[in-house]
């Protein structure tokens, strides 16, 4: 398991984010990578998302559209994705709630039997507006004013 971790850490260090608390204390993460099939077939360059997790105790503070923001960020910036994909099991409203209408991903198709378990996944993809403007984004764990402007289809970053 941590070979697949480290091969993420070392092939794509810039879509890596972590949140820490004011301890210092790891409370969410974000792990993504860009899709090595993308060139065959005429297919653009795209990133997905692997795993996104924030501490129970830390949720519904904007710590994972943060991180997903920022990720997605690094994908059309560093990489020139044209888009960002990712698989949730239909059972998660939460996450789906988060993907669907906050971070305006769309379902893509369905994928049969995704998980171990047999549970579907919804593939689901967020198009990014544009690979040519450079943009900033900050994260405000303070509360502090942000501006944001338009990264991904209907995706605010914070700027």
């Amino acid at each position: 398991q941590m070979k697949y971790y480290f091969y993420h850490l070392l092939s794509w260090p810039q879509l890596l984010w972590v949140a820490e608390d004011h301890d210092g204390q790891i409370v969410g993460y974000v792990l993504a990578k860009m899709e090595e099939d993308a060139g065959k077939n005429n297919e653009p360059p795209h990133g997905h998302i692997t795993s996104l997790s924030v501490l129970r105790t830390h949720r519904k503070r904007g710590i994972a559209t943060s991180l997903m923001r920022r990720s997605q960020l690094e994908m059309e910036q560093v990489f020139s994705a044209h888009y960002v994909s990712l698989h949730v099991r239909r059972s998660n409203r939460a996450a789906f709630r988060l993907y669907s209408q906050t971070l305006k991903y769309e379902i893509n198709g369905v994928e049969k039997g995704y998980y171990a378990d047999g549970e579907d996944a919804y593939d689901m993809r967020c198009t990014f507006e544009s690979n040519a403007n450079p943009k900033k984004i900050e994260i405000d764990s303070d509360g502090g004013d942000q501006q944001e402007e338009e990264i991904c289809h209907g995706v605010k970053a914070l700027d």
